[in-house]
């Protein structure tokens, strides 16, 4: 059996649970530190929780290192570093608050883009 890329690994294991709006960014460019960070929504504290606990879980199962995790307890972000890849799960208004793929060079969810160029566009007509 052929091994499974991390990547892929990562990206099914929030599939499985209904994670959304996934985005995998390619950070080699970028810095030296891993390979890519991939952030995903869930629609609760209980969603996040799980999402992530899914990856660990399914990351170890595939011969891979969880070097560690952050914010469990809150569910409301939670971090898993797997070396080489960076996976933060979180509730849409936290993504949207703390635009991480505007930071990292990825074009981040459909409606996290529509509601900031609205905002963007009101702003401009008022001045």
């Amino acid at each position: 059996m052929k091994p499974v890329p991390l990547e892929k690994l990562v990206v099914d294991a929030l599939e499985d649970i209904k994670g959304r709006d996934i985005e995998v960014i390619n950070t080699t460019r970028l810095t030296s530190l891993f390979d890519a960070i991939v952030v995903a929504c869930g629609d609760s504290n209980r969603q996040v929780k799980a999402l992530a606990r899914n990856v660990q879980e399914k990351a170890r199962a595939g011969g891979f290192e969880v070097l560690s995790c952050e914010g469990e307890e809150a569910g409301e972000w939670v971090l898993v570093d797997l070396g080489d890849i960076v996976v933060h799960v979180m509730q849409p208004a936290i993504r949207s608050y703390y635009k991480l793929e505007e930071l990292w060079g990825g074009k981040g969810p459909e409606r996290v883009r529509r509601a900031t160029s609205g905002t963007k566009e009101a702003a401009a007509g008022k001045e």
